[in-house]
């Protein structure tokens, strides 16, 4: 879910010129909910084009747009974005899962973003979704597994490596990667879910998990606009108004059902965003009392500028660099496949911030 401070004022003030009227509607069914909160994330959830591909390193990024991952006919489709490298091939998958409350959101949003991931030295996928109220819980998930499928499938065309799998997200993207993981290492998991992962635990070499909602039963006790949109959105994404008492919430809360078996795990938040606290740095800590592999990138609470919710997409700042730059240290590690190396001058300022940060190394 892409919602700044800002943002969440703009949240507030559109339920109040709605109306008591509006207001009621808002309250009776999910739809009159989804169309205000699309509309606050309208322009809000893209990545800054012009502020981001300048960071796009030197070599050449092809782009496969549109690809039909359900059948020729079908929605929606995914993006594939490939480094002009041919003697890297094959090439490690990451599979990029967008955000937007599971309401909203779309590849387009984070494609600057992946480009950027595929002129490093990999094969970034974007991947689109259906979302909600149109679609509801399982849907988006069955169709995210079959893109697993099509990794498998044309890896001979593009040049895939299905054999090192890196899944990843950002907001409620995120939340769609984990349970993803869990389905593919977890297989009591998945025989409860009733999920057919088209990957293997072997395949499935970490995850990255930017911004994330995680915990459903934080969700609910969630205070201000932030905790109002998330619960709006639950409606209309599990088709229950009473989300927190269906068997979707329960598959949905992360931290209830990961373990040991968990992939290596990037996870990482700003300081400003008030989903940090509540989500991503709990689920870090359980991760790590499970004895998962976890690289942490959190920010103090007094840290100013204070970095709101998808920080790591706004390359003009050095914080979203560094994020970057260890998650691209991490695909190395995980993947064992090393970058392709930076323009002379971003090579530098990169090993300047990480000499200055601490140790990324993965830990458990």
């Amino acid at each position: 879910m892409k919602l700044s401070s800002h943002t969440a004022a703009g949240l507030l003030a559109g339920v109040a010129a709605a109306g008591i009227s509006a207001a009621v509607a808002l309250g009776r069914h999910p739809l009159p909910s989804t169309w205000l909160i699309r509309g606050v994330f309208a322009g809000a959830g893209k990545v800054p084009v012009k502020k981001i591909l300048p960071h796009i390193p030197r070599f050449t990024v092809t782009g496969h747009r549109g690809l039909h991952y359900l059948g020729s006919a079908a929605k929606p489709t995914l993006d594939l974005f490939l480094p002009e490298n041919a003697a890297r091939k094959p090439l490690p998958v990451v599979m990029w899962i967008h955000g937007g409350a599971w309401i909203s959101g779309s590849t387009e949003d984070v494609a600057p973003y992946l480009k950027v991931l595929a002129g490093y030295g990999y094969a970034v996928l974007g991947v689109g979704y259906s979302i909600s109220p149109e679609a509801v819980y399982p849907a988006a998930l069955k169709e995210l597994n079959a893109a697993l499928g099509f990794v498998r499938e044309h890896a001979d065309r593009y040049g895939l490596d299905p054999d090192r799998i890196v899944l990843a997200g950002d907001s409620a993207g995120a939340q769609l990667a984990a349970q993803l993981a869990l389905a593919i290492t977890n297989p009591e998991y998945a025989r409860d879910t009733g999920a057919v992962p088209a990957a293997g635990p072997e395949q499935l070499c970490g995850i990255l998990l930017h911004c994330g909602v995680f915990d459903l039963e934080s969700v609910a006790r969630m205070a201000g606009p932030v905790g109002w949109g998330l619960r709006k959105a639950l409606w209309a994404y599990t088709g229950s108004k009473d989300w927190a008492a269906t068997e979707a919430a329960d598959h949905m809360c992360i931290p209830k059902h990961v373990d040991h078996r968990f992939p290596p795990t990037y996870i990482s938040g700003g300081n400003g965003d008030n989903l940090t606290l509540t989500q991503s740095v709990p689920l870090a800590d359980r991760l790590q009392d499970l004895g998962v592999p976890v690289v942490r990138r959190f920010w103090p609470k007094n840290y100013r500028p204070a970095l709101g919710h998808e920080y790591q997409f706004q390359l003009h700042r050095p914080e979203a660099m560094e994020s970057l730059h260890e998650t691209v240290a991490f695909l190395e590690q995980v993947t064992g496949v090393t970058a392709l190396p930076r323009n002379p001058l971003e090579e530098r300022a990169a090993r300047r911030r990480l000499d200055a940060q601490p140790d990324i190394r993965l830990s458990a």
